[in-house]
């Protein structure tokens, strides 16, 4: 290195003495004006409109994978992901011969090369899950400041989830002794024995009560699986997050204090100001009912939405809780505006399937007891 520096200072001294010997040059040109900076739209009260529709779907993991040391992936492997997830998607939208052969026994054993073709095989996809045509996870790395980055989390620096605290894993461990995880989706498969005999104890997201995978915030990650979009509705005192995903809506009221600690709520309290041009966004009041990541109800969420270009809002959250991690952790993606629709999600509606499975317990039950007589 120092043999490179000496050399470029030689050829710099090589080129002044050649300018100095040619004499008076002409005069420099002009310099162009600097481009102008992009100003966000404004409200009429003069804060940044952050309105609109945005898709938020990735391939990009919350935590690094293994493999991966740094943050910023090269355009050259961030290029060999996206094809490859390209082409798997392809390829799984393919139609099926009806002359196929069986799949092997226990579905398909090969080894995912993809973050969302794992999720999709760790979720039953392979055999009596979803299909490709119910997917929609996304086939792009998330890019920030023009960087293509290997996971969500950005802090600590090897991009991963701090450790739980011993106490915090004794915690989780005697509520899953005698519940399904808070957050079970509708294929969760383990629980102790009656995690799932009422429908006022099984999970609010098997339930379709709260967004599945955190989607419904805060922090609001992406689903991974299907219904990537969010909206957002602006006015003076409120924010309105409403996710595509189990049709949560989320309330922000801007300014004022949290409501008293006696008052807690699935998705917390959220209070928000503005700094500059970024709305910051500070939730506390959790209860036991969601337990992001494991948390307990001290989780303290704050998001910084900032619109980033006239397509782009960058959103950044930082967790603490003291009881579970020992120190923050924080994560950051973009919000990617688009054009397209938000339907109705309609999940337990009309779904009869529930209670018939209540209903066939209560008979078994019932004559378990009347054979022990």
């Amino acid at each position: 290195m120092r043999h490179r520096t000496l050399a470029i200072i030689g050829c710099l001294g090589i080129t002044v003495a050649s300018l100095a010997a040619q004499g008076p040059q002409p005069a420099a040109q002009t310099p162009k004006p600097a481009a102008k900076t992009w100003t966000p739209p404004r409200t009429a009260d003069g804060h940044p409109n952050l309105q609109g529709m945005y898709d938020v779907a990735t391939m990009t993991p919350v935590e690094r994978p293994a493999g991966i040391d740094r943050l910023v992936l090269t355009k050259e492997e961030a290029a060999a992901m996206e094809k490859y997830e390209y082409e798997r998607q392809v390829k799984n939208d393919a139609p099926i011969s009806g002359t196929r052969a069986a799949p092997p026994v226990g579905g398909e054993n090969t080894t995912p090369k993809s973050y969302l073709e794992f999720l999709e095989k760790a979720g039953g996809g392979v055999v009596g899950g979803y299909n490709n045509f119910w997917l929609a996870g996304g086939m792009t790395i998330i890019t920030v400041d023009g960087q293509k980055r290997s996971s969500i989390v950005v802090d600590p620096p090897n991009g991963k989830i701090p450790p739980m605290k011993a106490e915090a894993r004794k915690r989780n461990a005697a509520l899953l002794a005698g519940a399904a995880r808070p957050d079970a989706a509708e294929g969760e498969t383990s629980g102790p024995p009656g995690a799932f005999d009422g429908p006022e104890v099984r999970p609010l997201a098997e339930r379709c009560l709260l967004g599945f995978l955190s989607t419904s915030g805060p922090p609001t990650l992406p689903n991974y699986f299907y219904n990537n979009l969010k909206q957002i509705v602006q006015t003076r005192d409120t924010v309105m997050i409403l996710n595509e995903m189990v049709h949560d809506a989320r309330v922000i009221r801007i300014g004022g204090q949290h409501l008293p600690q006696s008052i807690r709520r699935w998705n917390g309290d959220s209070v928000g100001r503005w700094e500059g041009d970024t709305l910051v966004v500070d939730t506390t009041n959790f209860t036991t009912k969601t337990q992001f990541q494991g948390a307990s109800e001290n989780l303290h969420v704050v998001e910084r939405f900032t619109r980033a270009g006239p397509k782009t809002l960058l959103y950044r959250f930082t967790i603490e809780d003291p009881t579970t991690w020992d120190r923050s952790w924080t994560g950051e993606y973009p919000w990617v505006a688009t054009d397209e629709k938000l339907y109705e999600y309609a999940c337990h509606e009309g779904n009869y399937s529930l209670a018939n499975m209540l209903r066939g317990a209560r008979a078994k039950e019932a004559e378990d007891a009347a054979k022990k007589k």
